[in-house]
């Protein structure tokens, strides 16, 4: 029997509830300055999901955006400010943070943007350059430190 998993999040006042169905096509950790930036943190933890796995549940009405580049559509609660996800058209992915996922079994498989780090993690991933060339970069790694 095939059972497909559901994982839900919600945004930091739970105004803003999400569903996501099925598996993210990656997952791992972005070092670059905008996710640096929007996260408030040195690291940021992505799981990329195909648009159809997101299901809003309660609140679309809450949820606002920002786009400081074409690729990123960044998300967030506009209630309490709380991130929700990142739509990136050109990859036709949703990055929903791992954080804000309940009960999802983080598994990250790699570091993207390694070249723009403020904390070098030394876990034995790949650290890419910038990203996979499967999504359009290099797929040149890195040294961990």
């Amino acid at each position: 029997m095939n059972v497909t998993q559901t994982y839900t999040a919600s945004c930091f006042c739970g105004s803003v509830e999400l569903a996501l169905t099925g598996e993210p096509e990656a997952q791992g950790y972005c070092h670059c300055e905008s996710c640096r930036l929007w996260s408030a943190g040195p690291v940021n933890a992505f799981t990329l999901w195909r648009p159809e796995a997101l299901t809003i549940e309660q609140g679309e009405t809450h949820i606002t955006g920002f786009s400081k580049t074409p690729q990123s559509h960044r998300k967030w609660c506009t209630r309490c400010g709380g991130h929700l996800f990142t739509e990136h058209p050109d990859l036709g992915l949703i990055d929903v943070y791992a954080a804000l996922l309940k009960e999802f079994p983080f598994q990250p498989a790699v570091h993207v943007h390694y070249q723009e780090r403020v904390l070098p993690i030394e876990d034995g991933l790949p650290k890419l350059r910038d990203v996979p060339v499967e999504m359009g970069g290099s797929g040149e790694e890195l040294p961990e430190h």
